[in-house]
């Protein structure tokens, strides 16, 4: 497998983390990432059909050819809930005034659903009652907060395995009831599949640091192949779900090299390409683009979903020698992969916020949603993209910018 690696000309600092020169969509490399085992698994079916859970909604969208859904990330309200609130209510409002074929099915969350460990008993105040009016089901991938057991200094003592409280309220066995507002989840492990009409959500676990495998492993890697193949057999349209982005341009966090590294691999053996990637992890909205193989790829970072509760828990992207952010269309030339075609569409580095995904038969739409922290919530789209089929943009623009909505964006 392909791995990135540090330019050796960039001169590595011995004592400090290396700062990515402007522009350098990918973090470098960590020599020994932190790993926490996964919980086992039979590793045999980890999918779960959406008419398992949503039965109309699966029949309604495969006659009608329509299918509605949210995505949001970083959603663990650790520092107050009122972003993440009124993020729900934003959402619960399009749910509520959509008509039948417009309505968003179900909520994605891209992962760090309960911070800073994942405890169980935190779900209550961080997932349960932000979502307590939030009428359709919860899908979820883990992020390295989920995951992690590792305290902060002054946090009690985390006496809970690796994921146990993402896989009590995720992955039960059967629907129960924690919270008296909404039942426990059935998706079959912490990386799964979710196989909807017209679309295929294939949702990754990047563990701790950016890894889907220990050092010298490669168990998740193949079952990400293996999803692929049989994803491009149902001639739908397939997205990937990963926490931790392949490129960022923020200052704090950058893409994950590893992350990058084996979705390449991935697309190499296999010949098959997503028709976008979504992540969280990092508490701002960036869109960018990439051209690969006559395909342009919409990667989405999204990780504005309630862990910033105010303006300086948002992320923000690096600056250029001018003191400014890049530029929206700007190219990223990469360091490290130096055959990346890369550029940056759209960011949103000022406001919590979520996305809207809504897929037809000839097309995929992805839109970005701002909720200001003054509460003024705009609901009209502030970034939008739509891609074809065959994998071609039919749609790429910012209201911000004054370009044009994608044809299939619908203005509310």
């Amino acid at each position: 497998m392909r791995t990135l690696v540090p330019n050796p000309s960039s001169g590595a600092p011995r004592f400090s983390k290396q700062r990515r020169p402007f522009l350098e969509p990918i973090a470098y490399p960590k020599e020994y990432p932190h790993f926490e085992k996964p919980p086992l698994t039979n590793n045999v079916n980890l999918t779960l059909p959406l008419r398992a859970v949503l039965p109309e909604d699966a029949d309604r969208a495969e006659a009608e050819g329509r299918l509605v859904f949210h995505l949001s990330g970083d959603t663990g309200s650790i520092h107050g809930d009122n972003s993440q609130v009124a993020i729900a209510e934003a959402m619960e409002q399009q749910v509520k005034s959509a008509t039948d074929a417009k309505r968003p099915a179900f909520l994605y969350n891209l992962g760090d659903v309960v911070y800073f460990n994942g405890q169980s008993e935190l779900y209550p105040s961080q997932f349960y009652e932000p979502y307590q009016y939030y009428p359709s089901p919860i899908f979820a991938i883990a992020g390295n907060h989920d995951g992690d057991t590792r305290v902060r200094p002054g946090d009690e003592p985390d006496t809970e395995p690796s994921l146990y409280g993402f896989m009590e309220n995720f992955c039960s066995a059967q629907a129960r009831h924690i919270s008296p507002y909404r039942p426990t989840m059935t998706q079959p492990y912490v990386y799964w599949t979710l196989e909807a009409p017209l679309i295929t959500i294939i949702g990754l676990y990047s563990n701790v640091e950016g890894t889907l495998d220990a050092r010298g492993t490669y168990e998740q890697h193949r079952w990400l192949e293996d999803q692929l193949h049989t994803a491009a057999k149902s001639d739908c349209f397939i997205v990937v779900a990963v926490h931790h982005p392949p490129y960022s341009l923020d200052r704090t966090h950058g893409g994950s090299p590893d992350i990058a590294a084996a979705l390449d691999e991935a697309m190499r053996t296999t010949g098959v390409k997503p028709h976008a990637v979504v992540s969280g992890h990092v508490h701002d909205y960036q869109r960018f683009t990439r051209a690969l193989d006559g395909r342009q790829i919409p990667y989405i970072v999204d990780g504005r979903g309630g862990y910033a509760n105010d303006a300086r828990l948002v992320h923000k992207l690096q600056k250029g020698d001018n003191g400014d952010p890049p530029e929206k269309g700007a190219q990223t030339p990469s360091e490290q992969d130096r055959e990346l075609d890369l550029k940056i569409e759209g960011y949103d580095q000022a406001n919590p916020g979520f996305l809207r995904a809504t897929v037809t038969r000839v097309e995929l739409t992805i839109e970005s949603f701002s909720m200001p922290f003054d509460g003024r919530f705009d609901d009209r789209p502030q970034d939008a993209v739509a891609v074809t089929r065959d994998g071609r943009l039919a749609g790429n623009g910012s209201r911000g910018a004054g370009t044009p909505r994608p044809r299939g964006g619908r203005r509310r």
